[in-house]
Formats: structure tokens, C-alpha cells, sequence
């Protein structure tokens, strides 16, 4: 590794822990158990194959096949359904009447169509964002008919796989997954004889669009085993097109840099903004070009931004805990932004996980007095996991122990592994409808910088993700009361800073009701705000960006809860990107008077500039 400068150790300094001598377990807020990575680090120094790891290594060789999915879970969750479904006549009979009747309505809608001139309205409906038959080449005969048919057998399908009394709901939730991405796999959309698209370009191209396709195939399939990136990201590379806003490495550790940028204006905001991204993904999706980048966006306004940029850990960081990316991350990070802009609040911002350890460091400073927060910012962050979205539907305590042994055997969890989970939970855009236009129609899509940024994923450390999956995917501690940060219990409660919260409309990762759940737990004054788009595009929604809109609304400490139906019926809708409302909001909780621009770094005080942004870690694969 490369010499670096240390970070401050004066003050409210980080205490020191590092990758070799990680915080405890109860540090961490989840109690040490039997199997945990604790009980499992010290055992892998030493050799893996022994007896007390041989049902280990066994489930982690399975993790491999299943890329981390629990057998057990899967098997669990079907007999759960299938049982209750046996002792439960009633659902038997109302499936059985509901086939009939779509069966009759598929006859006669064959009957209308087979000698109609022009398309016959037809029965069943795309589910909102479904655009697989949006074609108006699906509403010819026989096509229709195949698409008809498979609505009518997903409708049953949801029907049929409904919760049924007894039954756990986690179980019925997990059963309705599965069978959405079965039926996803025979969609007719997939089919080259019943694709009415496929069946075109095939006939007009004489059959080159599939020799280009088997090219496009054979291309992503040599990428993918020679650990290349994908078709088309060459044209963004980081630091050339992508995280260009100037700026320095400030501070360097085991396991973040810290970029401070270079102002843009003769004045600025006495307070700086110090941004906590999410590790498991890079830092630079909040700073892509120019014109889309919100580091950009805050600079040009006169703030002083710092950036923490992970590392992207590797085996050897196996044993690194959750609590170390609060002490050797947003807390280091910290201290070193106070040494170069002494005597200033700080807005802290946090991004998705990095949000949710932002909260979590800030709920730790609350508790013990420590002021140095001006304002708190969460975009697409949770803080409670009890309604997570469909990432919570194999959470549980045999999928965490599978996935364990899997990060156990590899040290890590893998980027690909994670991808492929969250292209799970959009199976018809991100997988299908992708394979069929690039491997069947030959057209390959167009990258952007979003997509050059999502196809450059990092790793997560076995012990840290074990912790953070049992202590709040698992258990929901931080919200439950029984989050410990050295020994002591946080509370968001504790909050008194103002903050200002992002949820997006379709976000598959961080729903905005899950995310909304902070002003459950919190007594303070608080901004909400619900934009549209989704995970990442919801965020990078730069003002100009065509369609934004969003709701807004404050909540004035003291003020009652609002659940979020309630919230989204009341609160104003504007149009536009938010961006500009939050410049306004973080203006309005800064001093009024301007200051001039602080120096780079802080030499005297052993913060020189290292190298120019983005840095070393953003650039490890």
C-alpha cells in the first residue's frame, strides 16, 4: 500500500482500530454467536479443512452454485405454501373457478380476433411498467393470442400464490418472487417463434441479426471470464470522463480516502459538506460529468465538499467490522474535515448504506455530547429495515448463516454475487428484455455514464456484511432500541441537527415507505422529499433532467407523526429535479455570512495533498 498521510489523532480522533484489530461484535450492536464471522476468523488462519468446518466448506461450495441463494430458504417457503394450499378447499375452488373463467375469456377473445380486420381489445393487462408487449405488433393475431395467454396464466399465478391463513407472510411474499421470475423465464417476449419483433427483424435481415447477436454473446461471455468490464464502459473511464470535479486526497487509511474539492467561487459557506457514499458500490456516482454531478452542483454554489472513496476490499480485509467504516470512515473522515475547517459545523450526507451508517454515527455522537453536525442528510438511506422491500424476502436466519459460509470461503462478497441479486428484483428489464435485444435482435444498447458506474462494483467484507445483514436486515436493531456502539445503546431519538431525507418513487433497493419510517423514529425537524425515478437515478436528477418532479413537505420538531400515505396525498408536488431545493435548504441552515475558500489540506497539522482526485481506491477493481 501506498504511504499515506495519518489521520488526525487529536481530539475527537478516530480511536485506531484497524483491519487487524477489527471492533468486537458488541461493538458493533450484533452479540457474538456460534458460526458468526468471530467464532470463524481465527479458525480460518489456521487450516479451513477440518470437522468443525466441513459442513462449512460443503454449504459454501453450494453457495457458489446458487451464487448465495439458501437451498433451504427456497424449500422452506414452498412447503409452507404447499401445505397450507393442500388444507385449504376454498383457495382449491376459487382457483379452479378463476381458471375457467380466464380459459372461457381466452376463447373468446381467439374467436373475435381469428377473423377481425383490426385488433379486438383484449382481457388481460400489462401490470404498470411491463413494457415487454408495448409493440403494437403484440396486438396482431396469433400474437396476441400468446400474449394473452401468458397474462392470464400470470394473473392465476398471483392469484394462486396469495397469502393463505397460517401461513407466514415472509413465506407467501417469497413464493410470489419465485414464481414471478419463472413465469418471467416463458414469457413469449423470450420466444424467437412467438416474438413478433424477433420474427421481423429475422425475416428482414435474413438472419445477420442473429449472427450478430451469437457475436454480442460470445463478446460478453469472454468479458465476463476474463473479469473485463462490460461492452461499451471504455468510453467512460474514471478520471478521464467520469469524477473529473478537481480536487485532492486529503487523508488516506485502510480502508477510505478522503477527496476534498477544489472551491469554484471567491466565497463560501463557513460550513463544508462532508458525503458519505455507500461502500458497496464507488463513490462517483455522485460525481459522473459535469453536468450531471452533484459534487459539481454543490461546488459551483459555493460549499466546500469532502467525499470519502472506499476501498474496494479484498480477501485480506476478510475480518474488517461494520463499526470500523463508522470509526475509520465517516468518523476519521470527520476529524480530518474539522482540522482543515476548524470552528464550523458540518453537514453530514449520507447515500444509501452510507446513509445508513451516517445516521448511525450521528445518533453515536448525539449520545455523547458531540456537536460538530450542522445538518443531517439521507438520500435513498434507511434506518429501519422492517418494511426493506423485496432485498428482505430471503433474509432470514438459514439464508444469513448460508450466506456467511459463502463470504467465509471467499473472504468477500463478491460483486457479481450482488448484482445478480439486485437484476433479480428487475428480471424483465435488467436480464430478459436485455438478452433479447442483444443476443436475438443483435442491438447492442447504447452506455451511459449511469451504467459504465453500475457496471463498477466493489466487494463487501465478509465480517462487516455479516454484521450489518444479522444487526439491521435481520434483527432491525437501530430502530428496536438494541443497537450498540461500544457497548452502549443509540438512539435516533438523540437527534437534534435538522435533516433532510431523499426517497425515490421506484426504488427497488430502499423503498421511500421504508426509508420515509425515519421520521417514525426521530422527533426533530425534518424534510421529506419523494422524487421520481429510482435507486440512483432518482438521486442523479440534475436540474434540465426531462420528467423530474417530486414532493416536499417539513415536519417542525414537535409535530405529530404523518404516516406516508397520508404525507404523499398532502405533500406539494413540484416539478423539476430537487437538487435546487436542497442548495436552498442547506443555504438556509448555514451562516449567512460567506468565508473565504479554505486551504487544500491542512500540511501543518499532517493533511498535505496526496494526489489529485479521484484517488487511488476508486480506481481498484
Amino acid at each position: 500500500m501506498q504511504d499515506s498521510a495519518a489521520l488526525p489523532t487529536a481530539g475527537h480522533a478516530a480511536d485506531g482500530a484497524s483491519t487487524n484489530s477489527a471492533p468486537t461484535l458488541a461493538d458493533s450492536g450484533v452479540a457474538a454467536r456460534s458460526g458468526t464471522p468471530a467464532a470463524s476468523a481465527s479458525t480460518f488462519a489456521g487450516s479451513r479443512i477440518s470437522s468443525a468446518n466441513l459442513d462449512r466448506i460443503l454449504r459454501a461450495a453450494t453457495g457458489h452454485l446458487t451464487q448465495g441463494v439458501s437451498p433451504h430458504a427456497t424449500a422452506a417457503a414452498w412447503f409452507d405454501w404447499m401445505s397450507h394450499f393442500a388444507r385449504s378447499p376454498q383457495r382449491q375452488v376459487e382457483l379452479a373457478a378463476l381458471a375457467v373463467t380466464h380459459t372461457l375469456r381466452l376463447a373468446d377473445f381467439a374467436a373475435r380476433s381469428a377473423g377481425a380486420r383490426q385488433p379486438v381489445e383484449p382481457p388481460f393487462a400489462p401490470g404498470n411498467g411491463d413494457r415487454r408487449f408495448a409493440d403494437p405488433a403484440w396486438r396482431t393475431f396469433p400474437h396476441a393470442l400468446w400474449q394473452q395467454g401468458f397474462l392470464a396464466a400470470e394473473e392465476w399465478w398471483d392469484a394462486a400464490t396469495r397469502e393463505i391463513r397460517g401461513m407466514s407472510r415472509k413465506d407467501a411474499q417469497r413464493v410470489a418472487f419465485m414464481t414471478r421470475q419463472m413465469m418471467d423465464v416463458w414469457s413469449p417476449s423470450n420466444n424467437p417463434l412467438l416474438n413478433p419483433l424477433i420474427l421481423q427483424r429475422t425475416q428482414q435481415e435474413a438472419g445477420f441479426n442473429l449472427v450478430r447477436g451469437l457475436s454480442n454473446l460470445v463478446d460478453d461471455a469472454l468479458r465476463t471470464a476474463a473479469g473485463s468490464l462490460p461492452n461499451g464502459t471504455e468510453a467512460f473511464q474514471v478520471g478521464r470522463d467520469l469524477a473529473i470535479t478537481p480536487g485532492q486526497v486529503v487523508a488516506r487509511n485502510e480502508i477510505m480516502e478522503l477527496i476534498q474539492y477544489a472551491p469554484a467561487t471567491q466565497r463560501v459557506a463557513r460550513e463544508p459538506i462532508l458525503v458519505v457514499p455507500a461502500w458497496i458500490m464507488k463513490y462517483y456516482v455522485l460525481d459522473l460529468r459535469p453536468e450531471n454531478s452533484l459534487v459539481h452542483y454543490l461546488v459551483e454554489r459555493g460549499h466546500t465538499v469532502f467525499m470519502i472513496s472506499w476501498r474496494n476490499p479484498t480477501e485480506e480485509h476478510r475480518d474488517v467490522g461494520f463499526d470500523t467504516y463508522r470509526k475509520q470512515g465517516v468518523m476519521a473522515a470527520l476529524d480530518a474535515v474539522e482540522e482543515i475547517v476548524p470552528d464550523a459545523g458540518v453537514h453530514l450526507v449520507g447515500y444509501c448504506l452510507g446513509g445508513t451508517m451516517a445516521s448511525i454515527a450521528a445518533a453515536t455522537m448525539s449520545r455523547d455530547n458531540d456537536e460538530r453536525l450542522q445538518s443531517l442528510t439521507l438520500l435513498a438511506a434507511q434506518t429501519d429495515f422492517s418494511e426493506a422491500g423485496e432485498l428482505m424476502l430471503f433474509v432470514d436466519e438459514s439464508q444469513v448463516a448460508f450466506l456467511e459460509d459463502l463470504m467465509w470461503d471467499q473472504g468477500v462478497l463478491d460483486a457479481h454475487q450482488m448484482a445478480g441479486a439486485f437484476k433479480a428484483l428487475r428480471s424483465n428489464d435488467l436480464l430478459w428484455s436485455k438478452a433479447v435485444r442483444e443476443y436475438v435482435l443483435g442491438d447492442r444498447e447504447g452506455v451511459n455514464d449511469l451504467a459504465a458506474w453500475n457496471s463498477d462494483p466493489t466487494r463487501m467484507p465478509y465480517r462487516m456484511h455479516s454484521e450489518y445483514l444479522r444487526g439491521l436486515f435481520l434483527e432491525n436493531r437501530l430502530t428496536a432500541g438494541r443497537f450498540a456502539v461500544e457497548g452502549r445503546v443509540v438512539a435516533l431519538k438523540d437527534l437534534r441537527m435538522p435533516m433532510f431525507i431523499v426517497g425515490t418513487e421506484t426504488d427497488h433497493i430502499a423503498p421511500w415507505r421504508s426509508v420515509y419510517k425515519a421520521s417514525l423514529f426521530t422527533d426533530n425537524e425534518l424534510t421529506f422529499v419523494l422524487t421520481s425515478g429510482g435507486h440512483n437515478a432518482g438521486i442523479v436528477s440534475e436540474p434540465g433532467h426531462a420528467g423530474r418532479h417530486y414532493r416536499i413537505a417539513t415536519r417542525k420538531t414537535g409535530d405529530r407523526y404523518v404516516d406516508p400515505e397520508t404525507w404523499a396525498s398532502h405533500a406539494e408536488r413540484r416539478e423539476g429535479s430537487w437538487w435546487p431545493e436542497w442548495a436552498q435548504w442547506l443555504a438556509a441552515r448555514s451562516s449567512p455570512q460567506k468565508s473565504r475558500p479554505p486551504a487544500i489540506g491542512a500540511p501543518e497539522r499532517g493533511l498535505p495533498a496526496l494526489q489529485a482526485a479521484p484517488g487511488t481506491y476508486v480506481l481498484e477493481r
